[in-house]
């Protein structure tokens, strides 16, 4: 008699087969049930127990009693909601953001997209991430409740939470991380965090932490952390990098609309509920039809800009709504430049770069580098301190002639590539485009 084959039962959030089936855990909390919403490309949703996409293995759902779904750190659906069209949905979306949270009449446009963008974000490879910066009692954390309701499995964590959770739960159930208090100091844990927030925007950069195990052998694994994020913090982190990441809301810049409660009632659960209903039918309806749209991004704005944008920018049908999105972002990339152009480093390119160009000989000597950058600085710096930004900072080698320490016109060119990343104005060439 044959055998039956074996079978392996996994516990599962969601997956998308390779035919496009798409498998999300459903929790009614009423019931105390979970279920796995099942919805074939072109079909229509059903409510299982158990699938199985091969003969060697059966999906089922997460308990009911997990901690993760009573305690409320991690919402899913409770069923499949109604789905008519993207318009209706996005004003449903709108009116309950505009309900509960005061945002600028443009973020609220954005936060709408961007919980859109977090229901199909698996269907690209780069995003952008969502922040509300400001002084405390400005309404930061009550925007991440209210927005963070609406995304694809929100999990809410803060930056005084244990790092190890935060790792596992973004592996395991993927989804939104909802960040509060996010001005992460430097610590071990933090640092960790940061790294969540630096290789989470980009599909397949695994962050890779130091485990063992049960017979003490050293065990690496690689914690997949790509997915949305909303953050809430009062200042900027001191990474470039990470800073151009964010579509940011600067809140607590005008008095709070007079309609806003300040509690946020308890109907507000069973309305974000509905809505996350409804935001699964739509995901099951649109996901594998979502892809990237290069024709939406933004001129005028850096790469790394439309990068950050361009998945959201693919969601936004209105052509307005997009160049109103282009123009905040060049805003803020043109505040961000002129805070780094002030920079030490920055301004030593600067200094080099002008001085290459108007040099007779063939080296700077460092004393007249320090000369001409102490000429602009409210402080003066020693040509020790010089030499340190000049070698360490920018990578630029110096030399020693007869007696003296100079800049080679070898590395004229480095300067020229600085020159050009920072996008620092060049008078020489304006003037004398020839």
């Amino acid at each position: 008699m044959p055998k039956e084959p074996s079978s392996n039962f996994t516990p599962t959030i969601s997956r998308v087969l390779a035919d496009g089936t798409m498998i999300e855990l459903i929790y009614d909390a009423d019931k105390g049930e979970t279920c796995l919403a099942h919805c074939p490309p072109s079909g229509t949703p059903t409510l299982e127990s158990k699938i199985s996409p091969t003969e060697k293995e059966t999906l089922i759902p997460y308990g009911a009693a997990n901690n993760l779904l009573t305690s409320g750190c991690v919402l899913l659906p409770s069923a499949v909601g109604e789905f008519t069209n993207k318009a209706s949905l996005l004003t449903d979306i709108k009116a309950f953001i505009h309900r509960y949270v005061d945002l600028s009449p443009l973020f609220e446009d954005i936060a709408a997209h961007y919980v859109l963008l977090t229901w199909v974000h698996d269907a690209f490879n780069e995003l952008g991430y969502l922040r509300f910066r400001g002084d405390f009692g400005t309404g930061k954390t009550r925007a991440l409740l209210a927005v963070g309701s609406l995304c694809y499995k929100p999990f809410f964590a803060s930056g005084a939470s244990t790092v190890s959770p935060i790792f596992h739960i973004l592996h395991e159930f993927g989804g939104t991380l909802v960040l509060d208090e996010a001005d992460l100091r430097f610590s071990d844990a933090t640092a960790d965090l940061t790294k969540i927030l630096n290789n989470g925007n980009m599909k397949g950069l695994p962050v890779l932490r130091t485990m063992t195990n049960r017979h003490r052998e050293l065990n690496p694994q690689a914690f997949k952390v790509f997915g949305p994020k909303l953050i809430a913090m009062r200042q900027s982190f001191a990474d470039e990098a990470l800073e151009s990441r964010f579509l940011t809301e600067e809140t607590g810049q005008r008095p709070m609309r007079d309609d806003i409660s300040i509690h946020l009632p308890d109907t507000m659960k069973l309305e974000a509920q509905n809505l996350r209903n409804s935001l699964l039918a739509w995901r099951f309806a649109t996901r594998n039809n979502i892809a990237i749209d290069p024709a939406r991004a933004i001129d005028g704005i850096s790469p790394r800009g439309n990068q950050t944008a361009l998945a959201l920018l693919s969601l936004i049908d209105d052509p307005a709504l997009r160049a109103a999105i282009g123009t905040h972002l060049a805003m803020g990339e043109a505040r961000a430049a002129a805070k780094r152009n002030s920079l030490p480093h920055i301004a030593m390119v600067e200094v080099l770069d002008r001085m290459f160009r108007r040099a007779p000989r063939p080296y700077l000597p460092l004393a007249d580098v320090a000369q001409q950058f102490n000429e602009g600085a409210d402080i003066a710096m020693p040509i020790k301190s010089v030499g340190h930004i000049v070698r360490t900072r920018l990578g630029i080698e110096t030399a020693k002639t007869r007696g003296v320490y100079v800049i080679p016109i070898a590395e004229k060119g480095k300067v020229d590539a600085l020159a050009s990343r920072y996008g620092l104005t060049r008078e020489e060439q304006k003037t004398h485009p020839n």
